[in-house]
């Protein structure tokens, strides 16, 4: 019984889409298969690890009966990526679905459909909200790097999403820095905080696309559902309390300058060089008019870099993880940030000039 007849690249899309979250070695063997159910000619892909689920369609199903298997997802898109562009068809035969194109033939083992397990998807929600695709990659984009990401305070190993009023924030914290956005909506809602798990984060950020089209994101007690273009992405929400944001923002800092971003970001990669791998600080000496970054390691070997600012404050002496500033700069696609800093033993906090919409908290560290 023949499934699918389509150009590769027409198959290749939804399997690429759906196959991200599918781990190689499981403890249950047909999660490393994904779901294709044909009903005429709207063929769908799932995939689910029990934690997230990835759906998504497409209309180059043949004939119009209905039928569903699973195959081994890994497999079937080596076999596609490996083929040269041209039709391509998949056809399901005695617990076997065959692969042709042109005079390449593959026959895969499958497994019954009906002992794929899915995620059972929440009825009521509590927020439904549309936002455009290209504004909520962006909004993760700004807050993604600071999660942590096997920590054994579990909810930080995640994304915390606040919808209040006409306001969409998104929060990550690893416990040495913190991450705040903030977007606004249409509508108005009842506040809700959720914490997003640190893969479906990733994933979304995979799959979300640099476009105005919507973006529906429905909010239950336990899940979250995210639906655009053909895709649906449910997943599982992480229990537990994530801490007081609010209260680790510094709000009273005195001394703030700005600075170009390039121009940090290339004197912190040099500096960073002499760095070691077990201790990646740097020494931030701030002063009327001038900030030096210095950098030493085991070796004895020293970096320094000095930068002229228009700065009349404090003279404070700090050390940072490099690393907590790179990944900042890395992904605020800004000319000019402002650093306000209160001592050496409070941490500092990187704003955009004239924008409330993010922040950005960093730890200092002993040099």
């Amino acid at each position: 019984m023949q499934l699918v007849k389509t150009e590769r690249d027409n198959l290749l899309r939804p399997l690429q889409t759906v196959s991200g979250i599918v781990e190689r070695r499981h403890t249950l063997p047909i999660l490393a298969n994904l779901l294709i159910t044909k009903t005429g000619a709207d063929v769908s892909f799932l995939s689910t690890d029990l934690e997230l689920q990835i759906t998504t369609r497409a209309d180059f199903g043949t004939g119009s009966d209905q039928v569903a298997t699973t195959v081994a997802a890994r497999k079937l898109l080596d076999i596609l990526r490996a083929m040269p562009p041209g039709e391509v068809s998949l056809d399901l035969t005695d617990k076997k679905l065959t692969v042709r194109s042109g005079k390449s033939r593959f026959a895969l083992q499958t497994l019954a459909a009906d002992k794929f397990p899915t995620v059972n998807q929440a009825t009521e929600f509590g927020a439904s909200l549309s936002v455009p695709q290209k504004t909520f990659r962006q909004l993760l984009g700004m807050v993604h790097f600071a999660m942590a990401q096997q920590d054994i305070r579990y909810y930080l190993n995640g994304m915390l999403l606040v919808v209040d009023g006409d306001q969409l924030m998104a929060v990550a914290t690893d416990g040495h820095r913190l991450a705040f956005s903030s977007m606004k909506i249409e509508g108005s809602f009842a506040r809700q905080e959720v914490i997003i798990p640190r893969k479906t984060i990733l994933e979304l950020q995979r799959l979300l696309e640099d476009i105005d089209d919507s973006l529906v994101i429905d909010i239950a007690a336990s899940q979250v559902k995210f639906t655009f273009g053909q895709v649906e992405l449910v997943s599982k929400l992480v229990e537990g309390k994530f801490p007081d944001f609010q209260r680790v923002i510094p709000k009273s800092h005195k001394n703030t300058f700005l600075i170009g971003r390039e121009e940090l970001q290339r004197s912190l990669q040099r500096a960073a060089i002499l760095t070691s791998d077990k201790f990646k600080g740097v020494r931030c000496l701030i002063e009327p008019g001038q900030l030096k970054i210095m950098s030493t390691n085991a070796d004895q070997e020293e970096a320094q870099e000095e930068l002229e600012i228009a700065y009349q404050g404090d003279s404070v002496d700090i050390g940072f993880n490099v690393t907590y500033l790179l990944d900042v700069l890395a992904n605020l696609k800004i000319d000019m940030l402002q650093v306000s800093l209160g001592d050496a033993s409070s941490s500092a906090l990187i704003t955009i000039p004239e924008n409330d919409e993010f922040k950005y908290v960093v730890m200092p560290m002993r040099i």
